[in-house]
């Protein structure tokens, strides 16, 4: 039996996406091809060869991208069973039935997807229950066991304890067709990746993670992880990115994998994703951060203004970002806050707000120039929909974006992210100063507010990808190498 499975993106990264479920399937005997459809070429071969096509849906562009995707293999092979898994695949699920994917799994699908393979292989008797579930009838498992077995259409969004396995990257492509760091001393480092938790324990309401996980997380085994890891480093990685969507859910089981990869690889760096009141409430733990090769930690911020924190649930206030930022200095951890920079409730004051905040931070060559155009996301499912404030500006679904359209009661504020997304593009290697100060003038600007005096600041290189990322990314469906 021959199973294709399909990434569209994965943030400039070597899909683990791909490479995790392909173990589990070649533990069943299948032939599984990987196709990283934005480094390579997806054949028609492959495709007619397919007996199980999976088409993984970690964010919103990869979903974006994955539309005709799915067509293409559809309309050229009638009779294999199609799988969408993935974050935004329970998300997405009338539009992924309407381009005939058959099955929609969630969160936690390695297992799911080795059921339906073997489904597909022939019927078992007993009934098959995927591998690796600790218990198949735990009460955070949605769903009963019939739902694994039964032939049809369906949706399978369930959270088991997996016993993972070590992923199996043979056959994607080299590490070096991927991302590389940017170093401050001008080297550059080949970039692998892997996760050690999935999930969350908090319930953002802008976050994708919490529709699916509903403030749960599950870990990855440390003896999967450090293979992962190893393996990399093997194929040439330097550096390592951790993908878990927020590394301290699980402080002590994060910093034993932190600790057992650099006393086993003692010359490779590594990044992580932290919340801010993590990175308050472990303050501990920043200086063995650091001192392990933490290259730097990226820490969703979103916004300055308070009222919209409490808005978006995220957890902490302006005063605790200030607080983190000072943390993170002093344990000698580099700080990349990310943001939601335009959304219904800002003023054009509100923006300048900001843009002010990180130049008296000194924290200009820390943000990458697109976190300064990225515009709130409303895609279906997200608890954003729960707000009356937000309603009220939102537009019928459009389900060629696969989001809810707002506009901003202001339209100067539209305008000036626009004026702002064309400023800036996708430049990430731009000089990062040159890029704010001219998106500083245009904002006051708009504000009609003061042209800002720049302040000389002694600037600090800080490492850097050279992959954008953002999940609010308007995609082109031609960027998927299809024939």
């Amino acid at each position: 039996m021959r199973a294709l499975l399909i990434s569209t993106y994965e943030l400039g990264r070597q899909p683990f996406g791909l490479a995790s479920p392909a173990a589990w399937l070649r533990r069943e005997g299948w032939d599984v091809e990987c196709v990283d459809a934005a480094k390579d070429r997806l054949e028609e071969t492959s495709i007619t060869a397919a007996d199980l096509i999976g088409v993984h849906l970690p964010m919103h562009t990869a979903t974006r991208l994955a539309g005709p995707v799915v067509q293409k293999a559809r309309r050229i092979n009638h009779q294999a069973r199609i799988c969408a898994y993935g974050l935004y695949a329970p998300l997405n699920e009338p539009w992924l039935r309407s381009l005939g994917v058959d099955e929609v799994l969630g969160g936690e699908f390695e297992g799911d997807l080795a059921a339906i393979a073997r489904e597909v292989a022939g019927p078992k008797d007993p009934p098959y229950v995927p591998s690796g579930v600790d218990d198949p009838r735990t009460p955070d498992m949605v769903g009963s066991r019939s739902d694994l077995i039964r032939s049809g259409p369906r949706t399978v969004n369930r959270l088991p304890r997996l016993q993972f396995l070590a992923p199996d990257r043979s056959g994607l492509p080299p590490l070096s067709r991927y991302a590389t760091l940017h170093m401050p001393d001008g080297t550059r480092r080949t970039v692998g990746s892997t996760e050690a938790s999935r999930g969350c324990k908090h319930l953002c309401r802008h976050c994708p993670v919490v529709p699916v996980y509903r403030g749960q997380f599950r870990v990855v085994q440390p003896d999967v992880v450090l293979a992962d890891i190893a393996a990399q480093v093997a194929a040439g990685a330097t550096h390592i990115t951790f993908g878990d969507p927020d590394f301290f859910n699980g402080p002590t089981h994060a910093m034993h994998i932190v600790d057992a990869m650099h006393a086993a690889h003692p010359r490779v760096s590594f990044d992580v994703t932290v919340k801010v009141e993590h990175l308050l409430q472990h303050r501990p733990l920043l200086p063995r951060l650091a001192a392990s090769g933490c290259a730097f930690v990226t820490s969703a911020v979103e916004s300055l203004d308070d009222r919209v924190l409490a808005l978006l649930d995220k957890g902490h206030t302006r005063a605790d970002f200030l607080e983190a930022v000072a943390a993170c200095r002093a344990a000698g951890v580099t700080l990349v806050p990310t943001f939601v920079a335009f959304h219904p409730w800002l003023t054009l004051q509100d923006y300048c707000d900001l843009l002010e905040a990180i130049a008296e931070l000194d924290l200009v060559e820390h943000v990458a120039p697109i976190q300064l155009a990225i515009r709130l996301l409303v895609p279906q499912g997200s608890r954003l929909l729960e707000l009356p404030e937000l309603r009220a500006s939102l537009d019928a679904f459009d389900p060629t974006t696969l989001a809810y359209p707002w506009r901003h009661v202001d339209p100067r504020v539209d305008a000036l992210h626009r004026d702002v997304t064309a400023l800036v593009g996708t430049r990430q290697t731009t000089d990062r100063r040159a890029s704010f100060d001219e998106i500083r003038a245009l904002a006051h600007e708009r504000a009609g507010l003061p042209r800002p005096i720049s302040v000389a600041r002694v600037a600090t290189a800080v490492p850097y990808m050279n992959e954008p990322w953002y999940c609010c990314a308007e995609p082109n469906p031609d960027d998927v190498r299809l024939i």
